[in-house]
């Protein structure tokens, strides 16, 4: 059976680079089905600007029509950090026969060392790289080492093996960022065409990214 595909992350919104990049790996890589895992308490990032509720309900509204794109709330319900490696071995008890490929970007890759128990990892899942122009793969140290060892160019080996490998693809850069669109609503201009309309409707209605004092400038 294809492989599950794991893509986590705040999505503080998630816009069109988080559902492209989804969409070709999907393709590229022949997932039977990609789950996206919004985070609870992100231990390596800033807390989120929009509520848990708020980032859920963008995820749900911009996945809701794709066809193999699930919502996995798993880690939002979950109290304390949201470690990978807890979330990849609950997977694994419930999907011991099938492979699970975790999809990062490669700057989230290149601090993979600091992530807790980061080496467990590998034991439980396939790390799949979405490379953008522009970055590079580590050849030296710790991730050198790494993929010296457990790198692939077989999307084969991601179907044979349940776990072990590291699989880098290039994916299409699309300009966009959350902390940009952020920005944007902040100061009050429209994210119309960087995500699907459902999500833009969601940012506009809860008002989640305002910025209040640009709604009173003028009195």
């Amino acid at each position: 059976m294809n492989p599950i595909g794991i893509f986590g992350g705040t999505f503080d919104p998630i816009h069109y680079g988080h559902l492209r990049t989804a969409f070709e790996l999907t393709e590229a890589l022949r997932l039977s089905e990609l789950r996206f895992m919004p985070c609870g308490v992100p231990p390596h990032r800033e807390v989120s600007v929009a509520s848990t509720e708020h980032r859920l309900a963008m995820v749900k509204v911009a996945t809701e029509a794709q066809h193999g794109f699930v919502v996995d709330d798993r880690e939002t319900r979950r109290e304390g950090p949201s470690y990978s490696v807890d979330t990849l071995s609950e997977l694994r008890a419930e999907f011991p026969d099938r492979s699970l490929c975790l999809i990062v970007g490669m700057d989230v890759f290149l601090g993979l060392p600091k992530w807790y128990q980061w080496r467990e990892i590998l034991h439980l899942a396939h790390v799949v790289v979405a490379q953008r122009p522009g970055w590079k793969a580590p050849g030296l140290g710790p991730l050198g080492e790494l993929l010296a060892d457990r790198g692939t160019t077989r999307v084969e080996e991601l179907h044979d093996s349940l776990a072990g490998s590291i699989f880098i693809h290039a994916v299409t850069q699309l300009e966009i960022s959350s902390s940009g669109v952020r920005q944007l609503v902040a100061s009050g201009g429209d994210p119309r065409f960087l995500m699907p309309d459902g999500v833009r409707r969601l940012i506009m209605d809860t008002g989640c990214y305002r910025d209040s004092s640009v709604e009173n400038v003028g009195g």
